[in-house]
């Protein structure tokens, strides 16, 4: 008897070990809407919506429907009573600390074992892994948090690209209009009359609107770039990983982090070309059967030209690689998200993720890498996104992709 209830406890323990290890799932298909910078930024949300039982659920709960006019009645007041205070109007149309407490609290209480907002966080935010960072934490616990976060989120690109407070790299990533020009306001209650629109029934819709279009006006909407790309930019490349054995390869990949030009009207800087180069010659070598390039439309400020677009048509067309061996990673803005991108990319199309891959720069980059970068990582992502392997030169650096990667970071809404 003992020795049975000792099996039966160790099958339970086995059980809910299986359970906690529970996490990102490479099978596992991201929601998309007709706008990637919606659910890139705002994934909880777009799940929200595009769920019909949870969002049944929503549109029948008084508590939330209760937010939803309260926020309209602001909105409403505030077009009325606003003149050139944009303040005025961005503390009306975004989440205030009782209302994201007060979402949090209704959805403590609805989230019942088993039922809808259960079987999303079970079947959809912990696979999609866009919430890693709470992980640990019980289904619950990492509902409140995902929606605690796609709130500061929206409040973010509000503060940024409609109040124009300064954003984490100001010189690239600054808000497109003069705030104190005397036309600017209008803009602004053009906005707010458009986030009351009849398709936003949802408690959350309204604001979310608002953030989507204050990025849309002031020309950010980056994240959207090439999507989705594995149709367009990477369909190529794509469709050889599924046929490719990287059992024959001793890198998974060679990655190639960008290096923005300053002049306006330069495509693609001498430096993005000698890293392409560096990268083409292991290519050669078969160390790897893929060339990943990776930066987005960084440098100089709203520049027309994509870093990683640009050094794809260089090989392409200067170093003739094959297409089907390039990858474009075309929304990194950092070296930190060179990294962190890559691994996303990696993790999504079934590279794997066990196996080292090859960064290829120029020396005080790949240093940067392996030295100092992690410390930044931790302070801007709150995680490293990759482990370093050995050094093969100056130029060369090995790295092992990390899932954490996965996470979106809610303060950086061009490249979330």
């Amino acid at each position: 008897m003992r020795v049975l209830s000792f099996l039966i406890c160790c099958g339970f323990m086995s059980l809910h070990a299986l359970a906690q290890k529970a996490g990102p799932d490479k099978a596992y298909l991201l929601q998309s809407t007709h706008n990637p910078v919606q659910y890139k930024n705002y994934y909880l949300f777009t799940l929200w919506q595009k769920d019909q039982a949870v969002k049944k659920m929503i549109q029948d709960d008084q508590a939330l429907n209760a937010v939803l006019k309260d926020k309209q009645v602001k909105i409403n007041n505030a077009l009325k009573s606003c003149t050139g205070d944009i303040s005025c109007f961005t503390s009306a149309v975004k989440f205030s600390a009782d209302e994201i407490r007060v979402v949090a609290e209704r959805l403590n209480s609805l989230f019942k074992t088993g039922n809808a907002l259960d079987l999303l966080v079970k079947n959809q935010l912990i696979p999609s892994g866009c919430y890693n960072s709470y992980a640990d934490l019980a289904p619950k616990e990492l509902l409140i948090k995902a929606w605690e976060q796609d709130a500061k989120a929206v409040n973010y690109a509000i503060d940024v690209y409609v109040e124009g407070r300064k954003p984490n790299y100001p010189a690239i990533d600054s808000i497109g209009f003069n705030v104190k020009d005397k036309s600017y306001p209008e803009l602004v209650k053009t906005n707010a009359l458009l986030s009351l629109g009849s398709k936003n029934t949802l408690f959350f819709e309204p604001a979310m609107q608002f953030a989507l279009v204050a990025l849309e006006i002031n020309e950010r909407n980056d994240a959207a770039d090439y999507e989705p790309m594995v149709s367009t930019v990477n369909k190529e490349a794509l469709l050889s990983i599924q046929k490719t054995n990287f059992t024959h390869y001793k890198y998974s990949l060679i990655l190639v982090p960008g290096e923005g030009p300053e002049e306006r009207e330069t495509e693609l800087s001498a430096g993005g070309m000698l890293r392409c180069r560096l990268a083409a010659e292991q290519y050669r070598k078969g160390v790897a059967p893929f060339i990943m390039v990776s930066g987005g439309r960084v440098h100089p400020y709203k520049t027309k030209y994509s870093e990683a677009y640009e050094m794809k048509k260089f090989l392409k067309n200067t170093m003739q690689i094959p297409e089907e061996a390039i990858l474009m990673e075309p929304h990194a803005r950092h070296t930190t998200t060179n990294m962190r991108n890559a691994s996303r990319i990696m993790f999504r199309y079934g590279i794997p993720m066990d196996k080292p891959a090859l960064v290829v720069t120029v020396k005080s980059q790949s240093m940067y890498i392996s030295g100092v970068m992690p410390q930044r990582c931790v302070q801007e992502l709150g995680y490293v996104p990759y482990r370093i392997g050995n050094r093969l030169s100056d130029q060369e650096l090995e790295f092992y992709p990390n899932t954490m990667s996965l996470q979106i970071d809610f303060d950086e809404p061009l490249d979330p």
